[in-house]
């Protein structure tokens, strides 16, 4: 009995000593449509490295948008996550905000940092000052969805390479009783398509902490979605109802990010899907923007075991093994070596829908935050006003552009 008693206080005490050091961090990233399967995926190889570590998983952000807004109001009530993931263009606000913290005093700790594969092209998206910020978690590109039997059933058996080719594609599909034959991601977060256009003709919608809309490439790309959404007389689908259709195989084409495949294809019902690269305006699309997302320490706690596990799960999740997830469950490109060249080798020749994006990397730019405390308001603002093209509410074109350049003027103070 007195040893069964000493075996007992053992365990209790080995139990009491393993709960003191059981570390509990938070945790908030967007669009759980997308990631709840990837992060379903990392937890059991990050609790079997890590069982000190308790990930606390906060409510998921709507969109990027949602996702810097809510960080910043946690920022004034004292109730940040410890580890927040945040859209790439989305960084540089909470950086010169202080909310996202320098990243150089753990790098300078881990002596084979460089050997866990980051590309230093990708760490530069999350670089400010000199200092990494952030670890970038995932990559994405523009590409095109295609439902080849609604294609193939109107005899189009070449996938296009222009938006000439597309508005003629759908008006193909109209006259063979297709309703709906595109949707166009206009409303994807931070004006990602309006970019888009704007870095195919190779102009950046910001230069020099001016926006560019006043620019005869803006006008283009104005110009340019009016044509689409006209021609080919596209209906506006909210982005999540527009998915849904495009897998339910009532679409013909939908022009999105990569970062959705993971999702159409749990989803997509009888019918063939290939991908293919992002149409040009009139030739090869010259640049286009980076989309994803980096992972941000925002902990405000000041205990050292907080901070370190915080450290250690944003290094797992962006790794090699975390990352080999994202490009599993998604349709992301993971910003890591270690996951393209081992992890996933030969992942993308058995998976040719996820390589398209991947064959538009040499096409890689950054996807640019508006300058100043308005560029949530920018945002808004060019959103809007595209919706203004797409129901028609704005059909001259050149007067919708002086319009957004007024309204983002007042913004910024230039007027």
């Amino acid at each position: 009995m007195k040893f069964a008693t000493t075996a007992m206080a053992l365990v209790l005490s080995a139990s009491a000593v393993f709960a003191d050091d059981k570390v509990t961090i938070e945790f908030a990233y967007p669009y759980s449509h997308l990631f709840d399967v990837t992060y379903e995926a990392m937890m059991p190889a990050f609790h079997a490295a890590h069982p000190n570590i308790d990930v606390k998983f906060r409510a998921t952000y709507e969109s990027y948008e949602d996702g810097t807004n809510t960080v910043l109001r946690e920022a004034v009530s004292g109730n940040l996550p410890d580890v927040s993931m945040q859209g790439l263009n989305r960084q540089q606000i909470l950086v010169d905000k202080g909310i996202a913290k320098s990243l150089e005093p753990f790098i300078a700790k881990e002596a084979d940092f460089a050997k866990d594969g980051y590309h230093e092209a990708m760490l530069s998206l999350s670089t400010f000052d000199n200092k990494v910020h952030g670890l970038p978690f995932s990559v994405s590109l523009p590409v095109g969805y295609y439902n080849m039997d609604i294609l193939e059933a109107g005899g189009i058996e070449q996938l296009p390479t222009t938006w000439d080719e597309v508005i003629a594609a759908c008006e193909t599909m109209k006259a063979n009783g297709v309703d709906n034959p595109i949707f166009w991601g206009w409303n994807i977060t931070g004006n990602w398509f309006m970019q888009a256009l704007m870095w195919s003709q190779d102009k950046a919608i910001v230069e020099d902490a001016a926006v560019t809309l006043d620019s005869p490439e803006a006008l283009n790309a104005l110009k340019q979605m009016q044509a689409i959404f006209d021609k080919c007389e596209m209906q506006n689908l909210e982005w999540k109802a527009a998915l849904s259709s495009f897998s339910a195989g009532e679409i013909g084409m939908m022009f999105w990010s990569t970062s959705a495949l993971g999702a159409v294809e749990r989803s997509q019902g009888d019918f063939e899907m290939v991908t293919g690269p992002f149409p040009g305006m009139s030739e090869t699309p010259k640049g286009l923007p980076a989309g994803g997302n980096a992972a941000l320490l925002t902990s405000t706690s000041d205990d050292p075991k907080v901070q370190d596990a915080a450290w250690t799960w944003l290094k797992f999740i962006t790794s090699g093994e975390g990352a080999a997830e994202v490009a599993k469950t998604t349709g992301y490109m993971p910003p890591n070596k270690a996951a393209n060249e081992v992890i996933l080798a030969d992942f993308y020749q058995q998976n040719p829908n996820k390589q398209t994006a991947v064959d538009q990397l040499p096409l890689l730019r950054d996807w640019l935050a508006y300058p100043g405390d308005n560029g949530l308001a920018i945002t808004q603002v060019i959103y809007d006003s595209i919706e203004r093209i797409v129901t028609k509410d704005a059909t001259d074109m050149e007067d919708l552009q002086q319009e957004m350049v007024d309204e983002v003027n007042d913004l910024l103070g230039n007027s």
